[in-house]
Formats: C-alpha cells, structure tokens, sequence
C-alpha cells in the first residue's frame, strides 16, 4: 500500500518520481509495539536534507495514519519529493510531499551476510536521495557473482560502506572501529555511536580483512553479522556482535 500526503497515490503522482528522480527519503521500521528507534533522528535528516519548509509532525502524522491496521512489526519507506519537478526547472521543485510504502517487516536477527567489494562512490554520500542506481547495481553486480551484497571501497582504496548499510568492525581488543570515509550518516549507526565505546579510522581493505569481526547496520535489520568479505571470513559469532545488538534492542523507540 501507497499514498501520497495521506491519499491513495496515482500514477502519474509517481511520474516525475520515476522520470526525473529528484528527492530525499528514509526508511523506518514500526516494531510490534508501534514505536520507531530514531525517529526524531529519521525526521531530522529529512528535513535537513528537503529543506525547512518540510514539517517533521506533519510527517509523523501521516507515518501514524499509515500504520494503523497493518501488521507489525513493518517497514516504512518515507519518501520526500514535488511532483512539480522537472529536468529543465529544477529549481522550483520545492514544496514537500510525502510519499510512504510499506512492506513487511524482516525477521531479526537476520543470517550473516556474505559482502563482496566493489570500487564506487555514491553521489553526494551524505545525503540519502533517491538516486540508488549505481549503489543497486552494485548490488546486482555482487548477488550475480554468488556474494548477498556489495561493500563499497572509495579512490584512494579505503572501505566506505554497503549499498544500503553502513559497515562496522570490531578489533582485537573488542573496539568497534567505523570506518572514517564520505559515507551516509545512518541512524542505526548513529545510535550505536552514542550508546557504545568505539573509534573511527581510515580502513584499507587489507587492514579492514584483518579484523575479527565485521557487521552492517540499517533500520530493518539493526545489527547484521558479515560472514565474509569477498574470500576472507570473519566470526560471525563474535561476542560483540552480541553485545551491539543487545544494546541496539535496549534502545527505547518514539511513538509517531
């Protein structure tokens, strides 16, 4: 189910979407208790990346009137964009409109993922916009070589990120390290930031592949053990992957 600023949404609302692509999105999931971990912080970047005259308690709103009767726990997609849009006038396209998908929710903790590395940038990676071609394609271009998902290794050879996840690691010393790169400042990850002790460091793949551990972050699944990336293993068991997740979970959600 779709809508469009709370109605049911049409086709041609979806066109300028589909054909010129220009907007700003975000993804929540609605646990069974119908709260959402991060949601202010959801709300925060969208606005920052829409523009203020984007109403945050408009949105909440309108994620609220879209939850009801479904079942949870579920998937929110927010999407932001105007359907005035067009590739000649960009400049006009400015008054928000929210789209919201939703689909079911995964169960967690999902298995360990299997990563392979990819060399790609996504345009302007502090933003989360709908331009997720080259990110999907990386996607693809893993899945077809037998691997779940693709890691992303910027020019100068260090590990950024995944295609829709941020990537962590956890030393010999049980640190968890992120990865200093021009990466999408995820909410899972800045919870995580800011209820466990960790560092952030430049990573070279070989010094990323020689870590114990690794593990992905998003909204759906929280905290994802990797298994391996390209040939070289990590422990998927590692103890402080449990910790992360416990600690993920003991954060309270925010009622929409």
């Amino acid at each position: 189910m779709a809508t469009l600023d709370g109605e049911p949404v049409s086709a041609d609302d979806l066109l300028p979407l589909a054909l010129t692509n220009l907007g700003h999105f975000t993804t929540v999931r609605v646990e069974a208790d119908g709260t959402v971990r991060g949601l202010s912080r959801h709300l925060d970047r969208l606005v920052r990346d829409f523009g203020a005259g984007l109403d945050p308690g408009h949105v909440r709103d309108l994620l609220r009137q879209h939850v009801h009767g479904q079942a949870l726990p579920c998937v929110v997609r927010v999407t932001v964009y105007d359907p005035r849009a067009d590739l000649g006038h960009l400049a006009r396209a400015g008054e928000p409109h929210v789209l919201l998908s939703v689909r079911a929710a995964a169960p967690v903790p999902p298995r360990p993922l299997r990563a392979m590395t990819v060399a790609y940038e996504r345009d302007v990676p502090q933003v989360k916009h709908v331009g997720l071609f080259g990110a999907l394609h990386a996607r693809r271009t893993a899945q077809l070589a037998g691997y779940g998902d693709a890691l992303f290794v910027d020019r100068d050879g260090r590990v950024s990120e995944g295609s829709t996840w941020n990537v962590g690691f956890v030393d010999r010393d049980g640190t968890v390290v992120w990865p200093r790169a021009e990466v999408l400042p995820g909410v899972t990850m800045a919870l995580l930031k800011q209820h466990t002790e960790h560092r952030v460091a430049p990573l070279t793949l070989a010094r990323a592949k020689g870590m114990p551990a690794a593990f992905a972050t998003n909204t759906a699944f929280g905290v994802r053990p990797l298994a391996a990336i390209d040939e070289t293993g990590f422990a998927s068991d590692h103890p402080a992957l449990d910790r992360l997740r416990e600690t993920y979970a003991s954060i309270p959600g925010e009622t929409p």
